[in-house]
């Protein structure tokens, strides 16, 4: 059986998964600026933020 591609579904997908990002990114900075003004030091990435993120300059 041939894949019917399903248009509004993928596009929900990628607007939930823009809009879950920009979620995170919201949290962070709100993080980062209760961490300034209780003049904590900046949180570091941690190992599994970095493993998240697929390196795109390597090649196969």
């Amino acid at each position: 059986m041939v894949f019917k591609p399903n248009y509004n579904f993928q596009r929900a997908e990628r607007e939930r998964a823009k809009e879950a990002k920009a979620e995170a990114k919201k949290a962070e900075k709100a993080e980062a600026k209760r961490r300034a003004a209780a003049g904590e030091p900046p949180a570091e990435p941690s190992d599994a933020d970095a493993a998240a993120e697929p390196d795109l300059h390597d090649g196969p």
